[in-house]
């Protein structure tokens, strides 16, 4: 019942929304997988078959979906992170939380903020399989890649307060943002969570701007 009731919620998000490598870091490769395995359907049609199938009790095939996040050491990422944990992902799917690093970061603490995070994920929803990636690269051009490399269904980015002078130009992270919502090849989603005791979280895809969730 559980499983029936939180894809339909998902599919209904995604209805409302859509409006119409590996761990490389310091030249090695490697990752960390929490469970199986799985590929999701990039088109948001068969985005939301996945979401009624998941659950039912039939007995039939249950379709997977892969949810990619990237995160960071910010909260705007942790609240994208659990978001898409307990809005997208549903039992089977893949989370995938993808890590970048700069390619002159000599630090060893990326891959130790990945495994946290992915623990809290299986920690928190064990029936979504997990898995932390941290790649060395530029970060528009290494997201782009991934989406594409890894056939990700959704992709979601956490999205901060806008700049006191976004009517002029807009900081380096909501470009970021812009862009992959633009150019990635999948559905992806900018959220940010809303303050000041309003509740609920804004959300942007490519149709939508700052779509207000109260969940």
């Amino acid at each position: 019942m559980e499983g029936k009731m939180n894809g339909g919620v998902a599919g209904s998000i995604m209805r409302q929304l859509s409006g119409k490598e590996e761990w490389g870091y310091g030249g090695g490769r490697g990752s960390r997988r929490w469970g199986r395995g799985g590929y999701g359907d990039r088109s948001l049609k068969h985005l939301e078959g996945v979401h009624r199938h998941i659950g039912d009790a039939g007995g039939g095939m249950v379709l997977k979906k892969r949810v990619m996040v990237v995160v960071d050491h910010t909260t705007r990422a942790k609240h994208a992170m659990m978001w898409a944990l307990t809005h997208v992902a549903n039992k089977g799917d893949v989370l995938t939380l993808l890590h970048i690093v700069s390619p002159h970061n000599d630090s060893h603490s990326p891959p130790l903020l990945a495994d946290s995070l992915g623990a809290l994920c299986k920690a928190c929803k064990p029936e979504v399989e997990v898995e932390a990636l941290v790649i060395q690269g530029p970060k528009l051009a290494t997201v782009l890649s991934q989406v594409k490399k890894l056939e990700a269904s959704v992709l979601v980015l956490g999205q901060g307060k806008p700049s006191a002078f976004c009517c002029l130009f807009a900081s380096s992270q909501e470009d970021f943002v812009e862009q992959c919502i633009n150019r990635a090849d999948c559905l992806t989603l900018a959220v940010r969570k809303q303050s000041g005791g309003l509740g609920g979280y804004l959300v942007s895809t490519r149709w939508q701007k700052n779509f207000w969730l109260l969940a």
